[in-house]
């Protein structure tokens, strides 16, 4: 029995010597525009984390968790995305932001254009550094759905 237990413990409490560096993840925001030369910086983050979650929900989290697989997904599309810039990364995340923006936002209170952008967040000695690592071109949201 405790051979079995030795043999399963890897698997239940993974080591973390698999990762050869852990850096920061870019984080994907979004804003709608009302026409594609518009400026301005209301930016919204895609799922921003809750401040504070039950006990409940972590356990349940264990066992099911939709939303954070899709945003594992987001993050690893907005890291091909740093790295080596395709057009089918860029489509995922206009389709992921597209299918938040209709599950979230009534429909009259929609502007035209989406654009998104990947921002790396990371402390340089007591700052929070913010560095924009990626600007997408404004796209109209009825380009956006497959």
């Amino acid at each position: 029995m405790f051979r079995i237990l030795m043999l399963l413990l890897p698997g239940l409490i993974p080591s973390w010597k698999f990762f050869k560096a852990v850096e920061p993840s870019p984080r994907v925001q979004w804003r709608l525009l009302s026409n594609p030369d518009q400026s301005g910086d209301h930016w919204q983050d895609f799922r921003p984390r809750p401040a504070r979650i039950s006990v409940a929900t972590i356990l349940k989290r264990m066992f099911w968790n939709p939303d954070w697989n899709e945003a594992l997904y987001m993050v690893s599309l907005a890291e091909r995305l740093t790295l080596n810039p395709t057009p089918h990364s860029t489509e995922q995340i206009f389709l992921r932001l597209q299918s938040e923006i209709d599950a979230t936002l009534p429909a009259a209170s929609r502007l035209p254009y989406l654009q998104f952008r990947l921002v790396f967040v990371h402390r340089d000695g007591g700052d929070l550094v913010h560095e924009i690592t990626h600007l997408s071109d404004p796209r109209r949201l009825d380009e956006c759905a497959p």
